[in-house]
Parts: structure tokens; sequence; C-alpha cells
């Protein structure tokens, strides 16, 4: 599918906001897939048809990063909107909930920051509840609800059967990664597999029915914010302890970790744990287990960021040996074979692509990016002439229609922190393409903020979204890269997303933003 066809417009504008950071007031510490209309609300009358978000698969146990997962299927079940749920309507909504519960679910909500841990408690406690309900008043009695289950779970088994299985498995073994299982269940044996599912079959049940519920309310909130199309993110890899790994072990090598090579984040490079593709064996399949990814991507998404596409042609391997990370495959020729036909089993998916191209990127990544017709990144504040005496900015006006244009990403600085750190000559080279009239360089006054978010609304660029910080000039951000804190990927925005609308800072960026789609021809 085109890129046109399946973002609805060629011109369009956009907010890069996580789900989980924007929680409404009725939610439980952290955004949910019900909070998803009330926001896509704001951004329609702001003049917005795109929202980008960050992966909302299952993160890993312990993990607030979305980009460790335990599935590259499966919906992370902490963004369940409780209250939406049947079952839990049915025991009495909050007012049944345990004294305990009600005390840390107030806490959550008045934190700043999302606190994953007490929210996965408390939620995880409260669809125990729902699900034994459920079990009682409608599986046993084989009713309409239990029916749609059963048909869900036979739809999607082509992944759902061996995720359920795993977080069962995961569950009952406390937690414990896979390749510490027996080696019956460590090695997915039909013998093991079928034992588990005949001992801790409610236990598997569970996890497919929260997939149940998680799939029916994303769903929903994607036809309840009609006009607003999703823009989902493809991560590079899954976690070691994931389902995708248990369940395709002769797909991944463990003889090293996957991570990027030295670039502006780090001069050492980044590991990021992940592991190695057996990208022969990936090859001789026709890379048939992206395609099934592709695939999921395109049923929960209209167009999807591929996160590091780079790392499709070349992998940064460190290897576990000690000796030096490097290049897998190491040929330039194989390199270049295997993302285009890595890419184009993704563009197969029928949902647009579009190439997270950011860091140490050789020529041929972008030429086959051209060729596809999928579009990369155009950073604005990496986007100059690099070659030429003083490195000048290149002009907005410039960047190609087949490219998405922005202030930044969840891994960079927001945009009023990156203009305090310029120095004056970088200020005035950046205002130089920009060309609003007589506005000073120093601070990072509301005029600047403007000048240059509308020169990015006038860019070449077919798309665009903006990091939800930069478009108010907030200074707080998602994510500090290689970093490993509490903070990280904590970010809440500054107001529950049901009363933006009485909010004068919010009212007023909806005004601005819907003035430049205008001017500028991104109205959905």
């Amino acid at each position: 599918m085109s890129l046109a066809a399946a973002t609805g417009l060629r011109r369009q504008a956009g907010l890069l906001l996580p789900l989980f950071s924007m929680p409404s007031s009725r939610s439980w510490g952290i955004g949910e897939f019900g909070d998803v209309p009330v926001m896509a609300r704001w951004m329609r009358d702001a003049g917005m048809g795109l929202l980008q978000l960050l992966p909302i698969n299952e993160m890993a146990p312990g993990q607030s990063s979305p980009y460790s997962a335990t599935s590259s299927m499966a919906l992370d079940p902490i963004f369940i909107s409780i209250a939406d749920m049947p079952d839990f309507q049915a025991l009495g909504g909050e007012d049944a909930l345990d004294f305990s519960v009600r005390g840390v679910l107030a806490e959550v909500r008045a934190k700043r920051g999302v606190d994953y841990w007490a929210i996965r408690t408390i939620k995880d406690r409260t669809l125990r509840r729902c699900f034994a309900r459920f079990l009682d008043r409608e599986w046993t009695r084989e009713s309409r609800r239990a029916a749609e289950l059963r048909a869900y779970v036979e739809e999607q088994a082509w992944w759902l059967d061996d995720y359920a299985v795993f977080r069962a498995a995961h569950q009952l073994s406390d937690g414990q990664t896979w390749r510490a299982w027996e080696p019956g269940m460590r090695g997915r044996r039909a013998s093991a597999v079928g034992r588990l599912k005949r001992e801790a079959g409610l236990e598997v049940l569970y996890r497919q029915y929260l997939q149940w519920t998680a799939e029916q309310q994303w769903q929903a909130a994607r036809a309840d914010a009609a006009g607003i199309r999703m823009v989902g993110d493809f991560p590079f890899g899954v976690a070691a302890d994931s389902a995708d790994v248990w369940a395709s072990q002769d797909l991944f090598a463990f003889d090293g970790t996957v991570g990027a090579p030295p670039d502006a984040f780090s001069d050492k490079g980044q590991n990021w744990q992940l592991p190695v593709y057996r990208w022969d064996v990936m090859r001789d399949r026709r890379y048939a287990w992206f395609g099934a990814r592709a695939r999921r991507a395109a049923a929960l998404f209209d167009a999807f960021r591929v996160d590091h596409v780079v790392g499709l042609f070349r992998s940064w391997v460190f290897p576990l040996d000690g000796t030096p990370a490097h290049f897998v495959p190491g040929d330039k020729a194989a390199q270049i074979a295997q993302g285009d036909a890595v890419l184009q089993v993704l563009q197969a998916s029928g949902a647009a692509v579009i190439a997270e191209d950011l860091g140490t990127i050789p020529d041929f990544v972008r030429e086959d990016l051209r060729r596809l017709g999928i579009p990369g990144y155009r950073v604005m504040r990496w986007e100059r002439h690099w070659k030429e005496p003083g490195q000048p900015f290149v002009s907005p006006a410039a960047y190609p229609a087949s490219s998405l244009a922005t202030t930044g990403t969840h891994d960079t600085d927001t945009l009023a922190s990156w203009w305090e750190g310029l120095d004056a000559d970088d200020r005035t080279a950046q205002l130089d393409v920009v060309q609003p009239a007589g506005l000073p360089t120093d601070p990072f006054l509301p005029g600047i903020r403007d000048a240059l978010l509308e020169a990015l609304y006038a860019s070449g660029s077919a798309l665009l979204t903006l990091p939800v910080q930069d478009a108010f000039g907030w200074t707080d951000r998602v994510n500090v890269p290689a970093l490993v804190d509490d903070r990280n990927w904590t970010w809440k925005l500054p107001w529950p997303v049901d009363e933006w609308e009485a909010q004068p800072a919010a009212r007023e960026r909806q005004a601005a933003l819907h003035a430049w789609a205008a001017k500028h021809h991104r109205l959905p």
C-alpha cells in the first residue's frame, strides 16, 4: 500500500506521544487505550491527522522501556482501561475495590511520573478478579462473550498460542528466564507444552483473556479516534527472554548481543542486550518471521515506523567472548540484499512503512529507501550541508516529499533544551533558513519556538510529527539513551487528557497548530 493510501492524504501533521504519557483523570496512573479517543479529539481540532506512538507491545517483566518486549505480538495489559471492562463493571467498579488497592490507585494517579511496578501490581490483581468473574458467569455458561473469546483465540492462534503458554510458564516459574526452565519446556517440546496446558490451562486462558480484552479496547479506540491515523512502532528486536525467542530459537544466536555502533548518542556504541538474529536462517525462510510481525503490526496500525532500519541491513554484534564488536553480515553486497529483502517483506503487510534512518547510515541504505518509496526522517537540527563551509542548515522547504519532518525523537533533547545548548552562531544559522523577521536568538522565546515549528509545517516533507513537548516548548524528555534509572520512560503530560479543553495553554497551541495546518495544506 502506498504511503498516501495508508495515511489518507499526501500532506498532514501529527503528534509523537507515547501512550503511557497520556493518562486521563479516570485511568490508573498511565495512559490507557480508552484515553486515545480523548486525545484524538484535541488533535482533530488542532488540524492533525496522525498520532505516532512508541511500542505498545508487552514489556518484559520489571522493565519500563517499550523497546524491551516480552512479545513482538502481544499488547501490554498495563494499557487496558479497567473502568471500561464489562467484568469490572459487573463487580461494582472502583467502589468495590479493596481499600489497599484504592489507596495505591490514588497514589499512582497523583504521581508526576508512571509508577510501573505499582500500576502492574494493582492492575494484575484487579484483572484476575475480572477473569474469575468471567469464568464463573461467562465461560462456564458458554455465553456470547465466551464464544467471542473462543473465536479470538482460534483466529489469533498463530501467535497467541505460543505467547500464552510462554507467559503462563513464566508465571509458574516465578519469572525465571526460559533458558532456566526444565529441558522439555526450555526446548518447547510438544509433550511438555501439552502437559503445561493441561496443568495450567486457566493461566493460559487468563493470558488469552487479557489479549482479547486489550485488542477489543485498542480497536474500539482506533474507531472512536476517527480521522486520526495511528502510526505504530516496529522495534528492531525483542528481549532474549521473550515468547518470540523461545518459540523460534533456531532464528537466534546466543553467543553475542546486538546494539548500535558509535554515533552521536554514544562514542562507544550502545549494547542493547538484544539477541542476535541468525540472518542466514532468516534468509532461507524468506524472512517469514519479519513478515508475521509486520502482518500483526498492520492489523493494529495504519502505518508503522521501523526502528533502527539500518539494523535490517547489518546488525552491530557484541560477542560474549570479548572480541571486538562487528557488523553481521560484514559484506556490503550481502547487507544491501538483506535489507532490501526485509523491507519488501514489511511493505507487503499492507500498512505504510516509515524508516527511522538516523545515526550512522551508509548511503546505500537511503538509496534503497528511495527506491522502495519508503520515507525516512528529516530531523531539523541534523539537516545541514555538512560538507559546505560553516555547515549551514538545510531549509525545510528543500526536504523531499517522501520524508517525515520532525524537531526530534523520543531519544533526543527537546527542542527547547537543544536551542538553549546551541552557540550564538548556530542559532543565527538556524534562523537564517527559517527567516523570521527580526527575531532575537536568545533565549528560547515563544516566537522562536513558533518560527521553527511553522518552518516544518511549510516543509517539503509529506509527513510531519512533532514530539508533544516541542509543540509546547517544554523541556521534559521521554528517554535518555543508554541510561537506566527510575525516570526514563515515565513522563506524563502535565494535565489529564480529558482536561485539555479547559487549559488555556492547550487551547492556544491547538489554535496555532490548526492555523499552520490550514496555511500549509496539512489539514486532514
